[in-house]
């Protein structure tokens, strides 16, 4: 006599391994970004860049330039673009939070988990913030520009977006603040710590400048248009001090080269896959 086997029933198939690719890390950074509570930063910047710029102008409109020395320096698009001054340092934090607060929680080791080889990681960071940051930062300079120079028009101060300069100038506001956010993302990747990361990012953006005014005049003079900030803001400058300032793209490419080693170190760091 023969006994039949009861038959296990066959188990479903699992879901087929996806394979770990860089745009499906960026996908996954960029849904972090969106869903973390410091995303409001890069509100907060919009904020400042538009805000800012248009108490700057009212001010200006109150107490306008009379001599004509004062009127021959006035930059009116410079005036509408204040807000950029205050809002690098929100778009700097973002990028300090994106990656130093996975470090606090302990949810970097998750990250890394579903991305052992790390590096794509950083890459998929830097990719969003920078694009995140610029497609923030082009519409918000832009907005500070019209609005300033329409307040500004009350006195014949204003400045067209078609004159020399001027368009390049809000690009490059929003260009530069994408390279803030990069550079505070590179903090945040090397030093690990949100605390130190945002006072070494105080210390990038003004640090130079403090330790320059303490050298001769001469000294000083010589070295101030290749600081980070003196060289990342001649691109936002329709007329740039000759003299304490680099040509428009040049100083660009400077600021660009200070995020580019930052982004490396922090690139050496996360290779050495210690923490």
């Amino acid at each position: 006599m023969t006994t039949t086997r009861p038959t296990t029933p066959a188990r479903p198939a699992g879901p087929a391994a996806q394979r770990v690719t860089q745009a499906r890390v960026i996908r996954s950074e960029w849904t972090k970004l969106r869903t973390q509570p410091s995303t409001a930063w890069s509100l907060l910047a919009v904020a400042l860049i538009v805000g800012v710029g248009a108490l700057y102008s009212l001010l200006r409109v109150t107490r306008p330039p009379t001599d004509p020395a004062a009127v021959a320096s006035f930059d009116p698009t410079a005036v509408s673009l204040t807000g950029v001054q205050l809002a690098e340092l929100a778009v700097g934090i973002l990028g300090v939070l994106l990656v130093a607060g996975e470090y606090a929680t302990g949810t970097i080791r998750a990250t890394f988990a579903a991305v052992p080889r790390r590096l794509p990681v950083l890459w998929g960071k830097a990719v969003v913030v920078g694009l995140a940051t610029l497609v923030l930062s082009l519409p918000a300079a832009l907005a500070a520009f019209l609005v300033g120079q329409s307040i500004l028009s009350g006195e014949g101060l204003d400045i067209a977006l078609s004159d020399p300069g001027v368009a390049r100038a809000v690009l490059g506001s929003a260009l530069y603040l994408s390279a803030v956010g990069l550079l505070g993302l590179g903090l945040g990747a090397l030093l690990r710590s949100t605390a130190a990361a945002v006072a070494g990012l105080f210390g990038v953006l003004f640090g130079p400048q403090l330790l320059a005014g303490l050298l001769p005049a001469a000294w000083s003079d010589r070295i101030y248009p290749y600081l980070p900030v003196p060289a990342g803001v001649a691109v936002t400058a329709v007329q740039p001090d000759p003299v304490f300032s680099l040509a428009p793209w040049s100083g660009f490419a400077v600021f660009c080269l200070y995020v580019a080693v930052v982004l490396a170190l922090a690139a050496w760091r996360l290779g050495r896959r210690d923490a």
